[in-house]
């Protein structure tokens, strides 16, 4: 099958599309990544987003709205795709769409006097459907809820099949908004595979960059802001302080955690001791690096033994901050004699900004197929189940 995987993720700079080609079933399982293309959010359907997910006041009709004209976005997302591709939509056989993530909260919280978990991606997949004329699978996530899972990460098991090896360990890391590993023993089966979020990945220093520039820088290009501050400790021990990176896995992240408020505390410890702006951002994105090699030493290394190498696979957004990267391999140095190896994704094959839309191609194809994917060792689920919901193109 020819498969388009469609997302955008936390940072919501727009719609990533892949379009891959898959064949077999797991363990033999078949996939190769045939094009790639991001397609920019116009500037007011980002900042609307943006509101919606930091837990600003909102209306039903907005969100009902706002979850059609993104479902608009996205077909015309993966038309244009296509057309750029020089592909026919009579040539894709399915789209998996994970939508736009504007709520997660995967552990319970109490409602009404009930425990609830909940979950909301939007971008209605049936407007997708009857745009393209294709199938769609979506709504990955309520199904590994409803299972006591945390309905996140569900990527793992997409590294599983594609990362593993049998005589390297191996660790993949994602660093897009939130950051998040997937642990993989040398030889490991599905059962051994252990995922989980680290905490921010860009979504930190993104956020306080916009606020910083008043909108006229979206992110920090190239880490120069931040490659122009010095490092502020107490400000750094202040944001460690946060009672995520202490809870054990399995555990997910989103804006609910760090997001705006999580910003604005840094923003008026700055007020208070008057901090330079480049300062901010140098500590706000060292904090990337360090609580994800907290997260290494603490509950991925002690997975995989004292012995033997381990490949640390890094894709996401944050491949492209030199500051975050050169941070991870200065942490990773040699523990206990172990060698510790950091590689770029597009090393192995696969660009490191496609990952995701990539795996959400192979999530719809083991849907469509009627076939559990999520791994309870990453979400914390009671059992393995089949994700998501299949939306017909609306013509028999």
């Amino acid at each position: 099958m020819r498969v388009l995987g469609l997302i955008s993720g936390t940072s919501a700079d727009g719609i990533d599309v892949a379009l891959v080609q898959i064949a077999g079933r797991p363990p033999r399982l078949r996939t190769r990544l045939e094009q790639f293309l991001t397609v920019p959010y116009p500037a007011e359907v980002r900042n609307a987003v943006l509101r919606l997910a930091s837990g600003n006041a909102t209306t039903t009709a907005e969100v009902s709205q706002l979850n059609f004209l993104l479902g608009e976005l996205f077909a015309q997302a993966a038309l244009r795709a296509l057309r750029s591709f020089r592909v026919s939509p009579r040539q894709v056989h399915l789209i998996g769409s994970h939508g736009q993530t504007i709520y997660h909260q995967g552990t319970p919280a109490r409602l009404l006097g009930t425990p609830v978990r909940a979950t909301l991606q939007i971008g209605e997949p049936a407007v997708i459907a009857v745009r393209t004329g294709l199938p769609v699978v979506a709504d990955f996530r309520p199904t590994d809820l409803a299972a006591g899972g945390q309905g996140a990460p569900l990527v793992p098991f997409v590294d599983f099949l594609c990362y593993r090896h049998p005589r390297r360990a191996r660790v993949v890391l994602n660093i897009g908004g939130i950051a998040n590993f997937t642990v993989l023993r040398a030889g490991a089966r599905a059962e051994d595979v252990h995922a989980f979020d680290t905490g921010p990945g860009n979504m930190v220093v993104d956020t306080l960059v916009r606020r910083l520039t008043r909108g006229r820088q979206a992110f920090d290009r190239q880490a120069r802001l931040a490659q122009r501050g010095k490092l502020l400790p107490d400000l750094l021990a202040e944001l460690l302080r946060h009672p995520f990176f202490h809870q054990p896995p399995p555990k997910s992240a989103g804006r609910e955690q760090f997001g705006a408020e999580f910003v604005e505390k840094i923003l008026a410890w700055g007020r208070r001791n008057r901090a330079r702006s480049e300062d901010l951002v140098r500590t706000a994105t060292l904090l990337t690096p360090i609580s994800i090699l907290d997260a290494w030493r603490r509950w991925a290394e002690p997975l995989l033994g004292k012995r033997g190498p381990v490949d640390f696979i890094v894709s996401g957004g944050g491949v492209h901050n030199p500051l975050i990267l050169s941070q991870l391999e200065a942490g990773l140095a040699t523990r206990h004699g172990r060698p510790v190896r950091l590689l770029r994704s597009a090393a192995l094959g696969m660009p490191e900004d496609a990952k995701e839309a990539f795996a959400f191609a192979v999530l719809a194809y083991e849907s469509y197929h009627g076939r559990a994917a999520n791994l309870p060792g990453a979400t914390g689920a009671r059992q393995a189940v089949v994700l998501g919901k299949l939306v017909p193109p609306g013509t028999r």
